[in-house]
């Protein structure tokens, strides 16, 4: 059946081309919501960008029709119309006030009476104004297009049990062909991982799944041994085989705090630029977003600037380093591989219409990003350069995203699959005890 959908302000914000995402059925745009929007045009930000995306789009479809009588947006029958509330707000809304949720609101419950065959449902990403809405009698829901459920977040690794005959080719030769799914099996990707168990008993192998989709190949030891850095479990020597090959140009690591993302992504990078020289440098950078209260302008160069929002990155380097309380008493630090440029730090906010070649690019805390400016970041990647991604979805500063849309599990569930993509969740924390614990319970 046909339905009609009353879209609030923070969808179209969060992703201009909503418009067309609902198929054959009907969108309702409230006139207030375009008011609200018109707020946000100058606004420099990723909400600016996407308001004036907004009204690029609305008045190309003016071209076709009258968008208060309603406008075709696909070839499905879908159509878009404006529309507002006709008459007063009724009691029940009154007393919310006379503001433009209020009025939303209102041309919501107008569709609803105005065609009570015809399911209405008011779309918001306002967990709020969805409460509020329901409250009312109307149809609400999130609006899941750009959605990931953390549960279904693909982790880069699987589980398996094959026939004995597998086994004893991957004994013998350290590698054998991929066995085909079967309707129980999800398929394993390129650059994915797995631990393969004989039907019989037949012993138990660690595997990567190679580029082609087609071999497994045998894991053997703990991992290698990267800037006195050795893995502590499973993920980590994981981690570093997509870290430390060249031929996968885009790596997503994802976990909790403490289980090693930037400390692994750090000790690769400089094994790559510093050591093997595959990369110019290791570019660093992460989103400038505070915990907490801002405390306010901060002095001195770029920088100097960002020294605070990098600190954690110079603590891991430091570590890579060796410099022990000495010498960090005597003067040396992190800075050194800063004055050698072998280090650089991007800020983000300049990142737009430049190509970076032959970099290690890492991007710490990726989930406080937009998927947007994930694209904007990737897209920037010029011949022989590598981009790493790391970030725990479930620790948000950002208030325009959360753990099921943000760039990070939007890049992860987009390059499932590609050839020169990998990705593997950190899930044992390897900070310390006390970390670990908090983790798990706080």
């Amino acid at each position: 059946m046909k339905k009609t959908f009353i879209l609030d302000t923070n969808v179209l914000l969060n992703d201009p081309n909503s418009l067309y995402t609902f198929e054959e059925n009907d969108v309702i745009i409230p006139i207030y919501v375009l008011e609200e929007v018109d707020t946000f045009k100058k606004d420099m930000s990723e909400l600016g960008k996407n308001a004036r995306a907004i009204s690029r789009i609305l008045d190309g479809l003016r071209a076709h029709g009258r968008l208060v009588d309603g406008v075709s947006v696909n070839d499905e029958g879908g159509t878009l119309r404006v529309a507002f509330a006709t008459k007063e707000l009724p009691k029940e809304f009154a007393l919310l006030g006379n503001t433009a949720d209020s009025r939303i609101l209102a041309v919501a419950n107008q569709m609803q009476k105005e065609s009570p065959d015809t399911p209405c449902i008011f779309v918001t990403k306002d967990i709020n104004l969805r409460v509020r809405g329901a409250a009312l009698g109307l149809q609400v829901m999130d609006y899941m297009a750009d959605k990931v459920h953390m549960d279904d977040l693909y982790s880069g690794r699987f589980e398996r049990t094959v026939d004995d005959e597998l086994m004893q080719q991957l004994f013998a030769n350290g590698e054998a062909q991929v066995p085909v799914e079967s309707d129980q099996d999800e398929k394993m990707p390129p650059n994915s991982f797995a631990v393969l168990h004989g039907a019989t008993g037949g012993g138990s192998a660690i595997v990567r799944i190679q580029s082609d989709g087609t071999t497994a190949r045998v894991l053997k030891g703990n991992g290698p041994s990267v800037w006195g850095i050795r893995p502590r479990n499973k993920e980590q020597h994981f981690a570093f085989e997509l870290l430390l090959d060249d031929n996968v140009r885009l790596v997503t690591l994802v976990g909790q705090a403490g289980t090693g993302k930037t400390l692994l992504a750090l000790a690769a990078g400089l094994q790559k630029a510093a050591e093997e020289q595959v990369y110019q440098r290791l570019l660093v950078s992460r989103p400038v977003f505070p915990l907490g209260k801002d405390i306010g302008f901060l002095p001195g160069d770029v920088n100097e600037k960002l020294r605070p929002w990098m600190q954690p990155v110079h603590d891991n380097l430091e570590l890579l380093l060796g410099i022990s309380s000495r010498e960090k008493r005597t003067g040396r630090s992190s800075d050194e591989l800063f004055d050698m440029d072998m280090v650089h730090i991007e800020p983000l906010t300049y990142i737009r219409g430049r190509s970076i070649p032959s970099q290690f690019i890492l991007v710490d805390e990726a989930q406080n990003l937009t998927p947007h400016e994930v694209k904007t970041i990737i897209t920037r990647a010029g011949d022989d350069t590598k981009i790493v991604l790391t970030g725990d979805p479930y620790q948000i500063d950002n208030p325009y995203v959360d753990a099921t849309n943000n760039g990070l599990v939007h890049v992860v569930k987009r390059f499932k699959g590609e050839a020169i993509a990998g990705h593997i969740t950190l899930v044992k924390g390897e900070r310390s005890d006390l970390a670990e614990r908090a983790a798990e319970l706080l």
